[in-house]
């Protein structure tokens, strides 16, 4: 009788235990990375900008309302990344709070304002790691210790690839780290890792260069002596080849900046990310 007794109470209380759950909206994959990581089982994590989807164009969907409207916290990057989310937050009428993630980050400049791209940098990540454990314990202070145990799990992680990233820049001798990318999103990577990212000449993202744009690389190239380009909006691997024959530079591949790759890519994770772009950058960089 008391082991049916048991195993009734048990069964109330399962289902109890997973409706107390804290749910948390993270506003794209890369945080949400980070929020899986600290938050673990303990929260029902939501994304609102997925895998292979780019959180700087993103046009809210109506069920990301009722999201927001569920959500006991809402967990963004700030810096001017999501400028759509205030409104959606407004008319989902939602008592959330909203977390920004990067708080007590001092932003570098893009453009005329703050460059939004911190995670760019592994110690930044630390503190959004930080921001979101302190976030999470106030919330649901019964689970607080096992958020503050996880976020040093993981702080140990990032201690670890950060260390890996640095070692084996170290080995790129350094007027060697320089690269031409038609990129904007490697600002604190550059600052932090000692890479310099050049911007091509004369080349737009919405078109295609011209002959006299590619001549104008090429020039800058033999001039800085960079050895590495990565131009992805250039699509016709001739003109690629011909840049990569007249210089003598590599052409890189994918370098992966706002947002994580699905399950089968090479970034399905932040760290995965990290490890990417680094064994990108030095296979373009090495001699």
């Amino acid at each position: 009788m008391r082991l049916i007794l048991l195993c009734v109470l048990l069964l109330i209380a399962a289902p109890l235990h997973a409706a107390e759950r804290l749910n948390v909206v993270a506003s794209f994959s890369i945080l949400s990375d980070f929020v899986r990581n600290v938050g673990g089982d303990r929260i029902n994590l939501t994304t609102l900008v997925g895998a292979d989807s780019d959180v700087h164009v993103y046009t809210p969907a109506p069920s990301d309302a009722k999201r927001i409207a569920d959500a006991k916290l809402v967990i963004v990057n700030g810096l001017g990344l999501e400028g759509w989310l205030p409104r959606l937050v407004q008319s989902a009428g939602s008592k959330a709070q909203v977390v920004t993630a990067s708080t007590g980050i001092v932003p570098l400049k893009l453009g005329s304002g703050a460059d939004p791209h911190a995670w760019q940098s592994v110690p930044n990540v630390r503190v959004y790691v930080t921001n979101i454990a302190n976030a999470l314990a106030a919330a649901a202070p019964d689970d607080a210790d096992v958020f503050r145990a996880q976020a040093k799990d993981y702080l140990e992680k990032l201690e670890t690839i950060d260390r890996e990233a640095r070692e084996a820049l170290a080995q790129i001798p350094p007027e060697r780290r320089k690269v031409i990318s038609t990129h904007d999103a490697f600002g604190y990577f550059a600052a932090e890792y000692g890479v310099q990212f050049i911007a091509p000449l004369g080349v737009s993202t919405e078109t295609e260069p011209s002959a006299r744009d590619i001549a104008a690389i090429i020039g800058q190239i033999k001039a800085a002596r960079i050895p590495a380009v990565f131009l992805e909006n250039i699509s016709d691997d001739r003109l690629i080849r011909r840049i990569a024959a007249e210089t003598g530079a590599k052409v890189g591949g994918t370098l992966i900046s706002d947002g994580l790759t699905g399950e089968k890519g090479p970034a399905p994770t932040y760290i995965d990310m990290v490890r990417h772009n680094i064994k990108t950058l030095t296979s373009a960089l090495d001699h």
